[in-house]
């Protein structure tokens, strides 16, 4: 009778576990947005059934990281397009310099990036290209442009065989600084790899009278028109898409009378998602439209410390206008899915334990590693960091790797073995949106004493937090985020030790920080402007979200 009974069980588990196997297979909504954590600008290519995807990296190496899917909503990361130091100089890049908003496309069997390499903090910087025939990589060289002024380039191949770049610039008759900008198109030859013929103004300006900051221009052709669709106001609460058309590409464009096609700023700080703009179409092979386009979570009041995301939201054509998300206006949380076969990704191991040949793909360094400052090898199934000179607090590359943080609530814990010989030496966690506006969990020796210390950096200013003592071994650093609190502990001979309690997160919100990028988790290691021969050794990092 037992056995009888343990039989039933099982099969009615068997029924249950099947059933919601089957409805997560045909649940027809996804959950906006498709990129958790920073990954801005976006930009998308199809060929045949397959998608493609770059977002913008700024003073991150690798650059440019590349998505796959099939379905538009499940992504695969398989690899970056800038991932030699021979592609990408980040020397002394300033925090949110570097790679500006990347677009891809793809022609005749190669795969195109443009991008613009951003040098200096008037967000001056030069436009460029690279290709590939896979894009896995690798990617070429840099294709550098000359006489391309503005940011964010994007590419279009005509039917005719004409390719035509679209960028925007400063007029002549504004000052540098000047938020005014215009759109401007010139054709682009692929063999000689540089712009030819004349410049032609395409906007003079966005859609709304004096509009602020006209940029990131993706130019389209469907059923007999040329479309631009650009970003306009900005890319905080004012963000907004706006589109224009002509029958000859390049131009005069008129604009929708319908504009902005698509933008938050209306719903005002309450709603949680903020600065939607950014944005680049496609078309299924079903003859579907969609739109994917920046936008940030809110919380903890109008702060977003997860930097811009990425987000999927239908379009329909009226009238031979795009109409984002008809009936509904805006960008939603929970979305239907595209009419696609279903994607099954690589689940993402968010445990590390180094036991790997390489990185993980999200794992990023500060700028362009000149000396291979970290090592899978020096100690079996751990990462090893060099203590060098540089600190996080320079604008230089430290001994740093990190991940992006990816949920508004989450904890982080990695095991380390360090033994500090000198003051000046220290190794730990940091949580971290630059240089200014960061968190570090350090082990120092003071007085020959070990200690761990937490140390906030908000607006260059820096105050110690907790200072614990501790003994010397392994040691494992947590920090845990609900919302914008955010703890920090450790844990050492079997007991968790609490740092510091719900500390304001708000320090690395980018209302407060400014710039472009996101909040990252980060190993970290340091001989303070000192020599030193000295390694941090780290087993693990675990990142997990909290539901």
């Amino acid at each position: 009778m037992k056995r009888f009974i343990i039989f039933l069980n099982t099969i009615v588990l068997m029924l249950i576990l099947n059933n919601s196997s089957v409805y997560a297979q045909t649940k027809s909504t996804f959950q906006n947005p498709i990129l958790k954590g920073f990954y801005p600008d976006p930009s998308i290519c199809r060929v045949g059934d397959d998608y493609y995807m770059v977002t913008s990296s700024f003073e991150y190496f690798p650059g440019i990281p590349i998505f796959h899917s099939k379905d538009l909503v499940n992504w695969q990361q398989i690899g970056h397009v800038l991932d030699r130091p021979s592609q990408l100089n980040l020397d002394k890049i300033h925090p949110s310099g570097g790679i500006f908003a990347p677009t891809i496309r793809y022609h005749k069997g190669t795969f195109y990036v443009i991008t613009t390499l951003i040098t200096n903090k008037n967000n001056t910087g030069t436009n460029f290209y690279v290709t590939a025939k896979s894009p896995a990589g690798p990617w070429s060289e840099p294709n550098w442009l000359k006489d391309a002024p503005g940011i964010d380039p994007s590419l279009f191949f005509d039917d005719d065989g004409k390719v035509y770049y679209t960028g925007n610039r400063t007029p002549d008759d504004k000052p540098t600084g000047s938020k005014y900008r215009q759109i401007w198109i010139q054709e682009l030859d692929t063999i000689k790899k540089q712009l030819v013929g004349k410049i032609t103004v395409a906007i003079e300006e966005g859609a709304l009278h004096g509009a602020v900051v006209a940029e990131s221009p993706h130019m389209y052709k469907k059923d007999g028109y040329y479309y631009i669709m650009i970003a306009e106001g900005g890319t905080g609460i004012d963000h907004a898409v706006t589109i224009f058309r002509s029958k000859n590409p390049l131009g005069p464009y008129e604009g929708n009378k319908k504009n902005p096609i698509i933008t938050h700023r209306h719903l005002g700080k309450q709603y949680p998602v903020a600065c939607i703009g950014h944005a680049d179409f496609v078309e299924t092979q079903n003859g579907e439209w969609w739109m994917i386009l920046l936008g940030v979570r809110t919380y903890g009041g109008f702060h977003y410390n997860l930097g811009r995301e990425t987000f999927l939201t239908p379009v329909t054509w009226q009238e031979d206008w795009p109409v984002v998300n008809a009936g509904v206006g805006k960008v939603l949380l929970e979305e239907r899915k595209p009419n696609l076969p279903a994607f099954t990704t690589k689940k993402e191991n968010t445990f590390d334990d180094f036991n790997s040949d390489s990185l993980q793909y999200y794992w990023n360094f500060l700028r362009t590693p000149r000396s291979k400052f970290w090592s899978l090898t020096d100690k079996k199934g751990y990462i090893s960091l060099q203590l060098r000179a540089q600190t996080l607090v320079d604008v230089d590359h430290p001994s740093f790797v990190g991940r992006r943080q990816q949920d508004t609530s989450f904890f982080t814990e990695t095991k380390m073995l360090f033994e500090p010989k000198a003051a000046h030496e220290s190794a730990g966690l940091v949580v971290m949106m630059n240089n200014n506006f960061h968190f570090r969990v350090e082990k120092v020796l003071e007085n020959q004493k070990l200690y761990l210390k937490l140390t906030r950096r908000h607006a260059g200013k820096e105050d110690i937090i907790a200072k614990q003592a501790i003994t010397n071994g392994e040691i494992i650093l947590g920090v845990k985020a609900m919302g914008q609190d955010y703890s920090f502990y450790f844990k050492q001979n079997n007991n968790t030790v609490l740092l510091a309690e719900k500390i304001d997160g708000r320090t690395l919100s980018r209302v407060n920080t400014g710039g472009f990028t996101g909040t990252y988790i980060g190993l970290y290691a340091s001989s303070n402007g000192l020599i030193s021969k000295n390694k941090a050794f780290f087993d693990w990092l675990n990142y997990q979200q909290i539901k």
